[in-house]
């Protein structure tokens, strides 16, 4: 099976996650989708044969909304999800805003991303820039710029368009990979 069925069919088959992408769908905008942790640690946990998910920080929301990047709507969208869906803990981020606020968050300024695809491709490891979206139809469509293979391969690999090597360690040991899912590798170059 190709890697990309193979993650439509984990999706599909993990109920909190198609419930939240019945919500992101439900109050927009057009194109949001779910990425970053919230995919990984859900094919992760498949591939490690768990039953239960892992247990979620966030749920990462991201969309492509140049008409207003303030925190503020990000923070409105938040509302109208968990007014939806309440126990999930939502976070998004307007990836045509991102520019705005990275460098005082992180020390580094970036240019404006000029689509959804481009903000999923500078996320900070491969194997969590991707993200999922349900269309009109219930079906799951996938944004993989980076392509799947880390993801199923279980490697931690610092996407370096964004992540330095320091934010890179820093949040491979804060996350535990290791511990969580041991099959994990962390490619430390």
């Amino acid at each position: 099976m190709q890697q990309r069925d193979r993650l439509i069919e984990i999706v599909g088959a993990t109920p909190w996650l198609m419930r939240a992408l019945r919500a992101v769908r439900s109050v927009g905008p057009a194109g949001a989708c779910i990425g970053a942790g919230a995919i990984r640690s859900t094919v992760w946990d498949s591939l490690h044969g768990y039953s239960e998910s892992s247990p979620r920080a966030d749920v990462d929301v991201a969309c492509f909304e140049p008409g207003d990047i303030s925190r503020q709507a990000d923070a409105a969208y938040e509302q109208r999800l968990a007014d939806v869906e309440p126990d999930l803990p939502w976070e998004v981020v307007n990836q045509a805003g991102v520019h705005v606020w990275y460098e005082k968050a992180f020390g580094k300024a970036v240019p404006p991303l000029c689509s959804l695809e481009e903000g999923v491709a500078s996320w900070p490891e491969t194997a969590t820039a991707i993200a999922v979206w349900l269309d009109a139809d219930d079906c799951v469509r996938v944004v993989a710029p980076l392509g799947l293979e880390d993801l199923f391969d279980c490697v931690v690999r610092r996407n370096p368009t964004r992540a330095s090597a320091d934010m890179f360690r820093a949040r491979v040991e804060a996350k535990r990979y290791s511990e969580r899912w041991p099959r994990v590798r962390i490619i430390w170059e």
